[in-house]
């Protein structure tokens, strides 16, 4: 087991250090960061000075060895915008979005894995194939245009939700909640749904096209064989092994909800740190478009390594072969 997570530690470092290298490049090809930085009547002297102040002139290697190392202490410079560390505004940023994409997710599994169980075991009845129709939309139509509808149906002809903002958050200290307030839940619903949709319409195909090959194998004809309650077999036998894949699945997608709820996030003027990215490439600000580019990178990473841990001890055959490999 520790064998296989420092493994995969060391594939983490090697993913981390080639993203740093990318997001790197965008100071040397996107435009000169001084001109971002002063104004048009600031002297060449002026901005030599600032240029070396910065370490600009020291060699690219010598540059990316500073970039690095402080990306791993959590530092990635000022805001050319905001004037202010980035990592204080990712700070302020990312508890808005991992709210978003955290609820998300939830109501993805809450919702997708009962609806892909049922479609799994009644595949021909009435409601499976409604619940088929409403997943081929989900999945047809595109975050934004769901989004608008949402806002037109319950903000403006409804007037239930509101249609943009966080709401009303509480201060922790170390984190800004919505969660703990009326307006802040009934902010985060219509967003939460829209990043959801598409998730709750994947987990449901994929559980009921695992829960439809499960049943067909010949443990289950075994249990059933032996007497075993049918609803038993289904839910302690057959649901147990269709979740393996799914656990994979959910976690790939939990970063990618991460870091594409821009869209969403630009929707619903979510606070987030898709909204701050996007106000970054409007204004060509490379320190926070590079510290993203690495934050998200950071959270597959860590993703990943949690899910490969998870289906190394959910699957009995991983640790056999690892088992193999070592004798």
């Amino acid at each position: 087991m520790l064998k296989f997570i420092a493994g995969r530690l060391m594939q983490s470092v090697f993913v981390m250090l080639f993203v740093g290298a990318i997001a790197f490049t965008l100071f040397q090809f996107v435009g000169d960061p001084i001109n971002q930085m002063v104004g048009e009547d600031a002297t060449q002297a002026e901005r030599e000075e600032l240029r070396e102040r910065l370490g600009l002139n020291d060699p690219l290697i010598v540059q990316f060895g500073r970039f690095a190392a402080n990306a791993a202490t959590g530092d990635f410079g000022f805001s050319y915008q905001h004037k202010r560390p980035v990592i204080d505004l990712i700070a302020e940023r990312l508890p808005a979005t991992l709210e978003l994409a955290g609820l998300s997710i939830i109501l993805a599994l809450l919702v997708g894995i009962p609806m892909g169980v049922y479609t799994g075991l009644h595949r021909y009845g009435v409601l499976s194939k409604i619940f088929m129709t409403l997943s081929l939309i989900g999945v047809s139509l595109p975050t934004f245009l769901i989004g608008i509808l949402f806002i037109y149906l319950f903000s403006v002809i409804l007037g239930w939700l509101p249609s943009f903002g966080r709401g009303e958050v509480v201060d922790l200290g170390w984190w800004t909640t919505g969660l703990l307030t009326l307006s802040g839940w009934k902010a985060v619903i219509l967003p939460a749904v829209t990043l959801a949709l598409f998730q709750m319409t994947l987990v449901m195909r994929l559980v009921r096209a695992e829960m439809l090959e499960v049943m067909r194998t010949d443990y289950i004809k075994f249990a059933r064989a032996r007497g075993i309650a049918n609803r038993a077999v289904q839910f302690r036998h057959a649901l147990k092994n269709t979740l393996v894949p799914v656990i994979t699945i959910i976690g790939l997608q939990l970063g990618t909800v991460i870091a594409f709820a821009i869209i969403t996030e630009t929707v619903f003027q979510w606070p987030g740190m898709g909204r701050l990215f996007l106000q970054g490439i409007q204004s060509v600000d490379i320190p926070i478009m590079s510290a993203y580019l690495v934050m998200i990178a950071f959270f597959f990473v860590v993703i990943n390594l949690i899910v490969d841990i998870l289906y190394y001890v959910v699957d009995p055959r991983l640790r056999i072969d690892s088992a193999k490999g070592a004798n």
